[in-house]
Formats: C-alpha cells, sequence, structure tokens
C-alpha cells in the first residue's frame, strides 16, 4: 500500500506513523500536514529518514494540493487523522473548523474517488473522528456505532458533518471508506491546550490549573498507542461502510484526572517542594459541555481483533515523565500557538 497520513506531524498523528513506518505492507508513507500550530515536525524527527517516509507540506483547504499528493503518490489507503481539534479553540471562532474538517475531508474524499475510479477492492480510506459527535451522555451506558450523532460544539459539529458526508459517499458512490471514533487520547507530543498536557505543564511551572465548573465531567481515557493500533486495524481489517468505536473502558473526572496527575508530579518532581494539589481551581463552566462520554468498544474488539491493552497508571506515569524530560519541547511548541 501507498499510505497517506493526514495530520502526521500532531498528536495522534505522528504516533501513527512510528507504528505503520515498519510495517511490510506499506511500501510508501506519505505524511500531509500543513504544520499548523499543533503539529510539528520535531514530533517525527526519528521516522523522517526512513526510506519508505515523504512529507507534503500542504493544506487540506486547498484542493489543487490534496488532488496532486494523491496523484503523485499514487495514495492506495489513507488514515485521514489531520482536523482541528480543540473544543475551546472552536468556541471562540468556528471558521477554521468547518473550513479544515469539512471541506478539507470533502477534498480529501473527492481526490481519492477520481485516484481509486475504476480500481480493483483494495483500496481504504479511514475517517478518524471522535465521541463527541454522539453528544453528552448520563450517568448510565455507554456510546455504541447506533447511537444518533447529536454534537454540542461546532468542533463536534464539524466531525460530524465529515463523518456524514464520509458515509454517504460510501452509500452513492461505494467509497470504500470506514470510521472510527475514538475516545480521549493522552500520551506523550500532546499539543499542550488539551487537560493533561496543560494540566502538567502548569503544574511543573506552578502556575494555577483551571477546572471547568465542579470538574466532574467524564471522560474515557485512550493511551495514543493503543488507539494508532486501532486506526491500523481498522484500515487493515474494517469493512467499508462501517464505524467501529474505539474507546478504552477507563473513565474518570476530570478533577481526579489532575489530582492524579498532581500527586505524580510531586513525586517525580520533588524538587518543586510538593502541594500541587493547591493549584488546583475551579473556573466558570464553558458554554455546552458535555457532562460524561463513553464508547462501548464491543464491535471493534469483536471484528477488528483490537482492544486497549495499555494500564492506566502506567500510561499517566510514563506521560509526565516525558513532559518532565521534554520540557524544551514544550516551550518550543507553545511558543508557536496563537492566542484564544
Amino acid at each position: 500500500m501507498n499510505l497517506l497520513v493526514t495530520g502526521g506531524a500532531g498528536f495522534i498523528g505522528c504516533h501513527v506513523l512510528r507504528h505503520v513506518v515498519d510495517r511490510p505492507e506499506v511500501a510508501r508513507l506519505v505524511n500531509f500536514d500543513c504544520l499548523t500550530y499543533a503539529g510539528h515536525l520535531e514530533n517525527v524527527a526519528d521516522v523522517a529518514d526512513h526510506p519508505k517516509y515523504r512529507f507534503e507540506c500542504a493544506d487540506l483547504r486547498d484542493k489543487s494540493a490534496v488532488a496532486r499528493a494523491v496523484h503523485g503518490h499514487a495514495i492506495t489507503h489513507v488514515l485521514h487523522v489531520a482536523a482541528e481539534s480543540h473544543v475551546d479553540r472552536s468556541i471562540a471562532g468556528p471558521d477554521a473548523f468547518i473550513h479544515t474538517n469539512i471541506v478539507g475531508t470533502f477534498n480529501l474524499i473527492e481526490a481519492c474517488r477520481e485516484e481509486w475510479a475504476g480500481a480493483d477492492g483494495a483500496r481504504r480510506f479511514v475517517h478518524v473522528s471522535t465521541d463527541e459527535v454522539y453528544g453528552s451522555l448520563g450517568e448510565q451506558d455507554a456510546f455504541t456505532e447506533g447511537s444518533p450523532i447529536a454534537p454540542n460544539s461546532p468542533y463536534s459539529a464539524s466531525k460530524a458533518a465529515g463523518e456524514l458526508l464520509a458515509r454517504a459517499y460510501h452509500r452513492t458512490y461505494g467509497f470504500p471508506v470506514v470510521v472510527t471514533n475514538c475516545s480521549n487520547n493522552y500520551g506523550p507530543f500532546q499539543f499542550p491546550e488539551k487537560l493533561i498536557p496543560v494540566a502538567i505543564q502548569r503544574l511543573l511551572e506552578r502556575r494555577p490549573v483551571p477546572l471547568y465548573g465542579d470538574a466532574l465531567h467524564v471522560r474515557d481515557w485512550l493511551h495514543v498507542r493503543d488507539h494508532a493500533e486501532g486506526l491500523w486495524l481498522a484500515l487493515t481489517r474494517g469493512k467499508p461502510g462501517e464505524t467501529y468505536n474505539l474507546g478504552a473502558r477507563n473513565e474518570w473526572p476530570n478533577l481526579r484526572i489532575v489530582e492524579r496527575l498532581a500527586a505524580l508530579v510531586d513525586e517525580l518532581a520533588t524538587e518543586l517542594g510538593g502541594g500541587s494539589q493547591r493549584l488546583i481551581e475551579f473556573v466558570a463552566d464553558r458554554p455546552g459541555h458535555d457532562r460524561r462520554y463513553a464508547l462501548d468498544p464491543s464491535k471493534a474488539e469483536r471484528e477488528l481483533g483490537w482492544r486497549a491493552t495499555r494500564d492506566f497508571d502506567a500510561g499517566l506515569r510514563e506521560t509526565v515523565q516525558w513532559y518532565l524530560a521534554n520540557r524544551d519541547w514544550t516551550r518550543a511548541v507553545s511558543a508557536s500557538s496563537p492566542p484564544r
């Protein structure tokens, strides 16, 4: 396969590149990324010299650039990871989310549909989506692939639109798309705007860690390397037209996550003097804040043979250790971030 990974210089994308680059099935691995504030070539430095690897610095919103990349590299498979993904930014300025997550997805699907016209069945397009498209859950149950789509933020609405577009192309044109919905990812290389890296960064800098509302909003936490494996299996084993939920059955309220991070920082960075719990502060809740997400991954476990396997305690510890050892990376990428 000639595999195109969009957003390969970002958090999830860079782990996907590492996960697949040595797979014998992959003949060429193309990283398509426009290097926004959340995408950095430092994230993929360890694969940049691999003979299979190619980098295309281009924007999904540029239809001709997308078509050139798909045709020029004779792409046969796609993992569409790239997205504007931060809910707070989507509330402050939804424009980039609409154009990247909807129009950009359309451009990529169209380029692949044209390139693959008349090709055999050995083509796949995985559209990587989020649990947020389903909206907010109560205290019980979990979202399944049959749950209604009911997004509550501009970000989740844009992802839902891209997802529905991909599914419609399967029904209308027979386009070989597989959709995945994942729960909250964590791990090394995550840009410090999401909960876990923000909390770690602020704890290390001895600054307050703001939490929305009562901070008891519940999320299911999935290690990014487990997610990368799930995406590979969706690409190679997934059935076109199907959706697979990739969740870890690992639910935690935001407050408990930050309390655990504070304890780890106190243990692993004793020079800071302890007392990290005192840095937690509560701020006004954000508009449309979903109370709980949880995914039922039974279908992916059954049909793809996938299961989240990484221990959460070990994963959190590894993540804190990585940010402790890579403070220069955090400072450098934070300096590139536009205000929000």
